[in-house]
């Protein structure tokens, strides 16, 4: 039996998933894997709790201590990172920090991944430990995990993917006849689009979670990655059998670059194929034709799912660097 303390950082729709997870699943892990995930603290911006099963409620949590000392003293094997992508250096720090104390990083966080790409894997090889980024690169559809290891030794020449439920929600809402205005409002009260629709629509969330694909399929900093994006806009014409998708596309004989556009593809197509937030990732390798990952739902225990398969991958596989 694998011993695997976790400190959990971030305690938002995600995080909470995630606890209440592994507190629900602890024993039918065990079973299943050999691997005992218990949450031991929790962090917020400012405040921790110590957990012994459920968490306590925040009214009861006690200012947060030097994260060096929450994890050696709790014995942490893992930091799991559940917290906003504002941008902010605390969640790269962090991680750095965990992996110098031997703990595996799992993290949904997607800023810090472009930010600090390269540190993050020389100081997780350094370690002998891994950083998993599954929650940030598609959240329950497991796009990166066929990116980078399912695909090994198959010759992938481009990676095109709608990568962004809300994007394609709206798409279908456009084609429909609703205005723009209309549609997020439509996605909004659905739950699929958030209160502030912006990265969706301008293509800059497909955009970086096609860099993180293309840093594990092709081994490109994602921090060096241009990105070309074409914004979702009011509907424009498109010819019988075919569907409006924002498509991130990155091509290994075009190194450094993403682009994003808004293109019709067949409704037959895998991408064309996709109804509501629904998202997919085609592999083009070459002589061994194209590989295609969908489905997954874009959801806080989507990506709080994500985080567990990372969680016990880090606790049963020998890897390390960025996974």
């Amino acid at each position: 039996m694998i011993d695997v303390p976790i400190v959990l950082a971030g305690f938002g729709p995600v995080g909470r998933e995630y606890a209440e997870l592994v507190h629900r699943n602890r024993a039918q892990w065990r079973d299943q894997h050999g691997v005992d995930l218990r949450v031991v603290a929790v962090r917020g911006r400012s405040t921790q709790t110590e957990v012994d099963g459920a968490v306590p409620p925040r009214e009861q949590w006690t200012d947060a201590e030097p994260l060096a000392e929450l994890l050696a003293r709790t014995g942490a094997r893992v930091l799991a990172q559940a917290v906003p992508s504002d941008g902010g250096d605390q969640p790269g720090l962090d991680a750095l920090q965990a992996l110098d104390q031997g703990a595996h990083v799992v993290t949904a966080t997607k800023s810090h991944l472009l930010t600090h790409w390269s540190r993050l894997d020389e100081a997780a090889r350094r370690a002998g430990r891994s950083v998993r980024i599954s929650g940030a690169t598609g959240a329950a559809m497991p796009a990166g995990d066929v990116a980078r290891s399912v695909l090994r030794g198959f010759d992938v020449d481009a990676v095109h993917g709608c990568l962004n439920g809300t994007a394609t929600f709206v798409l279908d809402q456009l084609a429909e006849g609703r205005t723009l205005d209309s549609a997020v409002a439509e996605a909004q009260r659905r739950g699929i689009a958030e209160a502030d629709p912006t990265a969706d629509l301008s293509g800059a969330d497909a955009a970086t979670k096609m860099r993180l694909i293309t840093g594990l399929l092709w081994g490109w900093d994602v921090a060096d990655v241009r990105v070309e994006a074409e914004p979702v806009e009011e509907r424009r014409a498109v010819e019988p059998g075919h569907r409006l998708r924002q498509v991130a596309s990155a091509h290994r004989d075009e190194p450094g670059l993403v682009r994003v556009a808004v293109r019709a593809e067949p409704v037959g197509s895998p991408l064309g194929a996709l109804v509501g937030p629904e998202k997919a990732v085609r592999y083009d390798c070459g002589d061994a034709g194209s590989v295609t990952v969908s489905g997954g739902r874009s959801s806080p225990r989507g990506a709080a799912r994500a985080m567990i398969k990372d969680t016990i991958g880090a606790a049963l596989e020998a890897t390390a660097g960025l996974r």
